[in-house]
């Protein structure tokens, strides 16, 4: 074997090692600009990975007064956290934040492999018997991570 042949190969060793060094990097960089997946009210069943995060995002209009929150029985903490919320506004801005318009995203954290429910109320007082509330609502979720 000549020295040419040693130096073509390891040549392209390196070119072959650092496409997929870029590609790795490259797939990366989208995942985390992509964000969290987001469900819906109607996503009963949702699935994620470990470490994976996600939003539900429900309606909301905080001139009402009803508040969102993760309601008791509570998810498994040693599946899944809560980690924090917040206010989306439509992208026509069609009015101000009181007029009804938007929704609320509530985050969370899948932290290890396992399944548990979580149940979100939406309410006024958001005391003990606040599902029994007048125009209070109740939203149960099973979360699967895998």
């Amino acid at each position: 074997m000549e020295s040419g042949d040693i130096t073509r190969n390891s040549r392209t060793l390196v070119t072959v090692v650092a496409v997929a060094a870029l590609l790795i990097a490259l797939h990366t960089v989208i995942s985390r600009l992509s964000g969290p997946e987001v469900f819906g009210p109607a996503d009963t069943e949702i699935s994620v990975g470990a470490g994976d995060r996600f939003s539900i995002e429900v309606p909301d209009d905080p001139g009402d007064g009803y508040h969102w929150i993760v309601a008791a029985p509570r998810p498994d903490p040693a599946v899944l956290r809560a980690a924090g919320q917040r206010r989306i506004m439509p992208d026509d801005d069609a009015g101000p934040p009181s007029a009804g318009h938007g929704s609320r995203a509530l985050d969370f954290a899948a932290v290890r492999p396992g399944r548990t429910d979580l149940r979100l109320l939406h309410c006024l007082r958001c005391a003990t018997g606040a599902a029994d509330e007048p125009g209070a609502g109740v939203l149960n979720f099973r979360v699967t991570v895998g």
